[in-house]
């Protein structure tokens, strides 16, 4: 899964939040579990 620009990503479990600043490769990873993809 490749990240892209202004997407922002979600921890179900703590409730971080993360703007993708720069695109990339790989996968967002909180509290052990996924990220899930919340606005792009």
């Amino acid at each position: 899964m490749a990240t892209k620009v202004d997407e922002i990503y979600l921890c179900k479990i703590c409730g971080n939040k993360v703007k993708v600043l720069e695109a990339g490769g790989g996968q967002l990873v909180c509290c052990g579990v996924p990220m899930k993809l919340v606005e792009s």
